[in-house]
């Protein structure tokens, strides 16, 4: 792989595809094949792996603990925020008060076995798409960063992060020191352009969730573009890797977490970081217009 496909995340320098652990709990009835797909994740250089304890309601931490070795030096990011709830019609939610958030660190710790955590993100509720704050879980951004900062001089978690924010939530949790960030983003839908470029100023990572679009009824798909498929014969790739690649060509600070349960796609996941745009394609990728996720999902 080239140089350009390391980069730095919570103060590591680590392989710029990652694991999304997410899609883990589809093989909930087969821990032999999660634990053999994580495996193979190392094997193919895999130092990063994205996980919550509300995934799978801890069956992926559990699998993630007896998968990943010493040896491995792997980069663990969670999330605090939402707390497991099974058998709802979402099986999480929010849990956004300051002692909720030490608790799911807590919980992490235990289900991970580790005795720090590299990096907790803070699942904010600011924007979809997905679970917004109302009520009760509308909670102060400072009373949530003071718990963050604290459990991180206590070296319970060594990174902060924020998922699901909005540029006027960044730029007040600047001076807690913010490692990454993730929010849904993809080359059809590049609504947060200007927190991009505000990370790129600030060395924070940019971890996009959502990185091919459509993960909802109503939002755009990077592999229905003309110009994506375009691409994608004349390269020998998949429209898939065709959008994850250019993540990674658009901005240096961008790290992809892909979530599957099938090894074929988790290889060519990876391999999608070894995909190279000469100008003339790249600028056609670049010319696909952005939708505003917020108003696809009306």
């Amino acid at each position: 792989m080239p140089s350009t496909a390391r980069a730095a995340l919570a103060g590591r320098t680590v392989f710029r595809v990652g694991f999304g652990a997410m899609q883990l709990d589809r093989l909930s009835d087969d821990r032999a094949a999660a634990l053999a797909l994580l495996r193979r994740a190392v094997e193919l250089g895999v130092d990063h792996v994205d996980t919550a304890q509300f995934y799978g309601n801890g069956f992926v931490n559990d699998v993630l603990r007896d998968a990943l070795r010493a040896g491995d030096d792997f980069l663990v990011a969670s999330k605090v925020g939402a707390d497991p709830d099974p058998g709802a019609p979402r099986p999480i939610r929010l849990a956004q008060h300051p002692e909720n958030l030490r608790a799911s660190v807590e919980d992490n710790l235990r289900a991970l076995g580790l005795d720090c955590i590299p990096l907790v993100n803070l699942r904010r509720a600011d924007r979809g798409p997905g679970l917004l704050a109302e009520g009760d879980q509308l909670v102060d951004l400072d009373d949530q960063l003071a718990t963050m900062t604290a459990l991180r001089d206590e070296g319970k978690i060594g990174a902060i992060g924020l998922s699901s924010v909005t540029l006027d939530v960044l730029r007040r949790a600047l001076p807690a020191g913010i490692a990454c960030v993730q929010n849904a983003y993809s080359l059809v839908s590049r609504d947060d352009e200007d927190m991009l470029e505000l990370c790129v100023a600030e060395d924070i990572a940019w971890v996009p969730f959502f990185p091919l679009g459509g993960a909802f009824p109503g939002l755009p798909k990077v592999t229905e573009e003309p110009a994506v498929q375009a691409a994608a014969r004349a390269l020998g790739h998949t429209p898939e890797q065709i959008g994850l690649a250019w993540l990674l060509q658009h901005a240096p600070n961008v790290h992809l977490i892909p979530g599957t349960a099938s090894r074929p796609h988790l290889e060519a996941n990876i391999a999608a970081a070894g995909i190279a745009f000469d100008e003339d394609t790249l600028a056609a990728l670049d010319a696909i217009p952005t939708r505003s996720m917020d108003a696809a999902l009306g």
